[in-house]
């Protein structure tokens, strides 16, 4: 299986960060998937952006060489990865778009090529890459993902990855990395020794102890992913958690009726602890409108309460998640 050895110091020294460009890459992700995506904000982004990303791709006759091999399908038990080139680690917290992208500059022609190449063996490549503009072609692609449709969302998009991270980091001070590690994808997990599994494939395991950088970044996509800048830069992308929270969610079921869509909303994202402006951030509520359904809640005992640094984190009891799992139990 694909494992990490990473050492205590930088485990210590690892943070969760947003980042604008793995951001883009997760978008880039869902407009060029094969199959379309089967979750319904995925599905509608992928409506109102693929014609106009397709137009932008056939324009360049790189670029549409290029856009397929981007990355390297997964088959089965066969392991697919992305271009190292297109999935650089976070420069830094609040680093902007143009900021990340600069780190393609550490890549010429002839490098792409080869990391092209190593995806798939044996295949040869189109006529257009042996020449020249794969940089260029690549800068474009993620320039116009990121300005035609990240761009304008990213203030919305940031508040649900900073209140994922809020969420993450509460968890870890309850639970420690081994109950965080198995939330950040199916096949993650902490095995102790300071050996990290980051997914299930059958490949040599990767001793961290040159890094000084290890980064987690939630984005809204529909996988997870590793990247690195060898030796010292390391990443974990994940899929956020609430990225459409509620939007089709409990709506038409029975605890809908019993106290309100919006109530039932943010009683089912209670699963885990949240603060008033996670909440608000996800669903799109007003911060007051939130607060007062977490004050009937808290008042009928579907809910507590409990203070962790200049937040307040709420989280369902008992009494909660029996409500929640009764309005699901309706639904055909």
């Amino acid at each position: 299986m694909g494992t990490w050895v990473v050492p205590a110091d930088l485990l210590a020294r690892s943070r969760f960060q947003v980042s604008p460009l793995a951001e883009t890459v997760a978008a880039l992700t869902v407009l060029s998937a094969p199959d379309p995506p089967g979750v319904p904000w995925q599905r509608a982004f992928r409506a109102a952006h693929q014609e106009a990303y397709a137009e932008m791709i056939d324009g360049d006759p790189v670029r549409a060489a290029l856009s397929g091999w981007l990355w390297r399908p997964r088959r089965g038990s066969v392991p697919g990865w992305m271009g190292d080139f297109l999935t650089p680690p976070p420069v830094g917290p609040g680093a902007p778009f143009d900021a990340e992208l600069a780190q393609l500059d550490a890549w010429d022609d002839g490098r792409i090529r080869a990391e092209i190449r190593t995806m798939r063996p044996g295949v040869p490549l189109p006529a257009v890459l042996e020449r020249g503009g794969l940089r260029r072609a690549t800068g474009e692609i993620l320039t116009w993902v990121w300005t035609a449709t990240v761009a304008a969302d990213w203030p919305r998009r940031r508040r649900v990855l900073e209140a994922d991270i809020v969420s993450r980091t509460a968890r870890l001070a309850t639970q420690g990395w081994a109950g965080v590690v198995p939330t950040l994808g199916r096949r993650m997990e902490w095995r102790g020794g300071g050996h990290l599994q980051i997914n299930a494939y059958d490949l040599p395991t990767r001793d961290l102890s040159d890094a000084r950088e290890l980064s987690f970044v939630p984005v809204h996509g529909h996988g997870q992913w590793v990247a690195w800048d060898l030796p010292e830069r390391f990443a974990i992308v994940y899929p956020v958690t609430g990225a459409q929270a509620g939007a089709d969610g409990p709506a038409a079921d029975g605890l809908s009726r019993l106290v309100g869509p919006n109530r039932a909303r943010v009683l089912v994202l209670l699963d885990e602890p949240r603060s008033t402006t996670q909440l608000a951030a996800i669903t799109g509520l007003p911060v007051g409108a939130v607060g007062n359904h977490l004050r009937v809640l808290l008042d009928a005992g579907a809910v507590v309460r409990r203070r962790s640094g200049r937040e307040v984190l709420y989280w369902r009891t008992s009494l909660g998640d029996a409500l929640v799992a009764a309005g699901f139990a309706e639904r055909p």
